[in-house]
């Protein structure tokens, strides 16, 4: 329609019929064809000017044909037969492609899949592509500037040492200027081996890329958001570690890494079907061989033929970051509970926290040396990691709580020491024999100082001794009775009451021949 306008207006504009078609390239037929209607209407050159939307009107009345494809189309009458079927498989979800098979294969159809794709976009226009199916080209990727990770399933693998089946998945991130690639096969998916991979990826590339863009994976995204993500915390450490930005992919959308989706199937094919190792040591090794010797020497389409590890080496290896000087350490963090014990659980032992904490959600950062407590991002204790176990600090708890707990024999013994000559000999007579059984009694005798000064203790202690009975119910009494200085009474014979012998004559024969 746009070119009868520019021939027309040529021909109002006063040229000759003959140097329009040339201007235009068409057929002096074709030219008098279209400017026929104009000149019935009694439209000569040179007349009154007329703008373009008033020739697109009268072209539009003039020829129909242009503006409504309908009317225009050879095909159109003919695919129209099958409007009610094409409507029913358009509702059932059936594809453009796949209408057009059957309507072929079935009804004898002759018209191409062009031409239907033509008349469902003009008779049902509700039913055209999904906005969400348009591909879009991603621009050009600067050098080091970019790196795309997935994380996928890769097959089934007998482990000789287990002797058993295992399932297997790789973790593969592709740099996308220059398409090199590295894999590392892994019997996980935990965040462990998340973040492992991502080190050894670095160390391979020798370098590090600024951008990451990885899938939603929970390790390595808490929460995904399109502008606002959360990332896993040990992950975002890695990513301030190496000075690298994450930049994950928007939740179900492949296309938007699209550099290392597409080469999943063929890690699979190539590295691993039909291949046995001995171990996962052997695959990974094997595996590092390959993104050299096999993927990287591939010639790449997207690349017009050019070598993946040749490109790298060429254009993106000098472009990534250095790697820091110091190695990443890497921490599991998780986020325990406190018992009322004082205790948390991480990575199987447990740990102690202060006791006011008790009951709260705490955030556990471990790594192979230490094991890091926070609340509410302030750290209220560090501990030296251990295998299995319970690690206390006796300072956790609340001092009235634990007191009986600490006083051991070995800080009975001391402590009396700092009290008195007689605490430490009453102290050392109960723990002479079974030191265990006769602690809380040393343990009560010692906490009198609580209460009374220590000459006072030591004095009743030394009465008590005197007297024979060193417990801690006879120091207290006397503590109480305040006779600490009283000396002891020594017992005489005969002094018990009137009507008794004494233990001389119990059982002294009487002058009569009987007992007394």
């Amino acid at each position: 329609m746009i070119d009868v306008v520019e021939i027309l207006q040529h021909w109002y504009a006063g040229r000759s019929k003959t140097d329009v078609a040339q201007s235009v390239g068409v057929d002096r037929g074709t030219v008098r064809k279209y400017v026929a209607p104009a000149e019935v209407e009694g439209l000569v050159p040179g007349g009154p000017p007329l703008n373009r939307a008033e020739w697109l009107e009268r072209v539009g009345r003039w020829f129909p044909e242009l503006v409504d494809a309908r009317i225009r189309s050879l095909t159109y009458p003919e695919i129209n037969g099958h409007r009610d079927r094409i409507d029913d498989w358009l509702d059932a979800g059936v594809t453009v492609s796949t209408i057009h098979q059957r309507l072929r294969d079935e009804h004898g159809l002759e018209a191409g899949v062009t031409s239907l794709r033509r008349y469902v976009w003009l008779e049902f226009p509700d039913r055209g592509p999904d906005p969400d199916a348009v591909t879009v080209l991603r621009p050009e990727v600067e050098p080091g500037s970019e790196a795309q990770i997935d994380y996928g399933y890769l097959g089934r693998w007998r482990d000789p040492i287990a002797d058993r089946m295992r399932r297997l998945w790789v973790f593969v991130m592709v740099l996308a200027c220059s398409r090199h690639m590295f894999v590392r096969p892994v019997l996980s998916m935990d965040q462990t081996a998340w973040i492992a991979a991502h080190v050894a990826a670095f160390e391979f590339f020798g370098g590090v890329p600024a951008r990451l863009v990885p899938d939603n994976l929970a390790t390595g995204v808490t929460k995904p958001d399109l502008y606002d993500p959360k990332l896993n915390r040990v992950y975002a450490e890695m990513a301030a570690h190496y000075g690298c930005l994450v930049d994950p992919a928007r939740a179900g959308k492949p296309k938007d890494k699209p550099r290392v989706e597409r080469p999943m199937p063929y890690i699979r094919d190539s590295f691993w079907k039909g291949r046995d190792f001995a171990s996962l040591t052997e695959m990974q090794a094997a595996a590092v061989e390959w993104c050299l010797a096999v993927a990287g020497q591939r010639h790449h389409r997207s690349l017009d033929g050019a070598a993946p590890h040749n490109v790298f080496l060429a254009v993106e290896a000098p472009a990534l970051q250095a790697l820091p000087v110091e190695p990443f350490e890497l921490a599991v963090w998780s986020r325990p509970k406190v018992a009322p014990d004082c205790h948390v659980k991480v990575c199987g032992a447990l740990y102690s926290v202060p006791w006011r904490h008790m009951g709260r959600r705490v955030d556990a950062r471990a790594t192979d040396t230490t094991v890091e407590i926070f609340d509410d991002f302030t750290l209220i204790k560090t501990h030296r990691r251990i295998g299995r176990g319970r690690a206390t600090d006796w300072a956790d708890y609340p001092p009235e709580k634990v007191a009986f707990f600490q006083r051991t024999p070995t800080w009975c013994r001391k402590r009396a020491g700092e009290l008195g000559p007689a605490v430490v000999e009453i102290v050392e007579e109960l723990m002479q024999i079974n030191a265990l059984h006769r602690l809380r009694s040393a343990q009560g005798i010692i906490g009198l100082a609580d209460k009374h000064s220590a000459e006072r203790l030591d004095a009743a202690c030394r009465l008590a001794i005197d007297v024979g009975d060193p417990t801690y119910r006879t120091v207290k009494g006397i503590l109480v009775a305040g006779t600490e200085n009283v000396s002891p009474v020594q017992p005489t014979a005969n002094t018990g009451p009137a009507h008794l012998h004494g233990p001389d004559r119990l059982f002294a024969i009487g002058d009569e021949g009987v007992a007394s």
